[in-house]
């Protein structure tokens, strides 16, 4: 006969899945770029973004690829001295270890997810 042992894994009964509209979950302030952190694990994080008409962030290098979406609004975003524009729903890719930044156009939300590898 075969003994089963029990497992210490225990399962929580946990609440069903939470749905939200990702450009609801940060807010507009007037003059300001505001930051909302979904993920921060030591894999990667997932961080939601919005910024004022006009404000930006300077140009800086990160370690990691990281992928810009635009929620809503338009945005310029410069990598490697190259511009691009970017409007709702759009994506790009900054490269690991290229200056990039970013600049509000007209005022805008992003998700800014980075995968650490």
């Amino acid at each position: 006969m075969v003994q089963m042992k029990k497992s210490k894994v225990r399962v929580k009964e946990e609440e069903p899945p939470q749905t939200a509209k990702l450009s609801d979950l940060v807010s507009y302030q007037k003059g300001s770029v505001v930051s909302r952190t979904m993920i921060d694990k030591k894999e990667g994080t997932v961080t939601l973004f919005a910024f004022d008409e006009g404000e930006g962030l300077s140009e800086h290098t990160a370690p990691y690829d990281a992928l810009v979406f635009l929620l809503d609004g338009e945005a310029e975003v410069v990598i490697s001295r190259k511009a691009v524009l970017l409007k709702e729903g759009e994506m790009v890719v900054m490269p690991a270890n290229e200056p990039h930044s970013l600049r509000a156009v007209k005022r805008f939300k992003m998700m800014l997810v980075m995968i650490r590898s």
